[in-house]
């Protein structure tokens, strides 16, 4: 089975504007990091970097909108896992980022059109977007994609061990 995201790439749907949706590697690291940033998950380019190998390996990989003058237009981090309690594997948009300059341009329809593809070439039976409760135009875009709400997802910030 490939890697999320491997066979990915080109444009998005005939819906949306001719966009370039590839892989993303860790040289892309400086503008997942202004990307993440703007979405409220402050980081920076030596975490990025630090994290990269056991975050490919436990099963996460990302998707990219290509921009303008080498900036990134978008991102979207996917995660595939295996659960008990479904019979194939669960995928999961963990975040999705659209730069605010050229958000309303199809770029996170693309974005999200190429992880379905992507997740769905994985095995994945199911696929689930996490979203901020306060982020309620996203909770409605992922409503106009054809997502619904099902669950409630709780958080509780754990001491680090030892």
């Amino acid at each position: 089975m490939a890697r999320i995201g491997e066979a990915v790439t080109g444009t998005a749907d005939s819906r949306t504007p001719a966009r370039a949706i590839r892989p993303a590697t860790e040289r892309d690291a400086p503008e997942l990091a202004r990307l993440l940033t703007s979405l409220g998950h402050p980081t920076d380019v030596a975490r990025i970097a630090a994290r990269w190998s056991e975050w490919a390996a436990a099963g996460n990989s990302a998707l990219v909108a290509d921009g303008a003058d080498g900036a990134l237009a978008g991102v979207a981090t996917l995660h595939r896992m295996v659960v008990l309690h479904r019979p194939r594997p669960v995928g999961r948009i963990t975040a999705l980022v659209v730069d605010a300059p050229v958000r309303g341009r199809g770029i996170g329809r693309a974005l999200v059109a190429a992880a379905e593809a992507a997740l769905a070439a994985a095995g994945c039976g199911l696929l689930e977007i996490t979203s901020n409760v306060r982020r309620a135009d996203a909770h409605a875009f992922y409503e106009r994609l054809g997502y619904e709400r099902t669950s409630y997802r709780f958080m509780k910030v754990l001491a680090a061990a030892g």
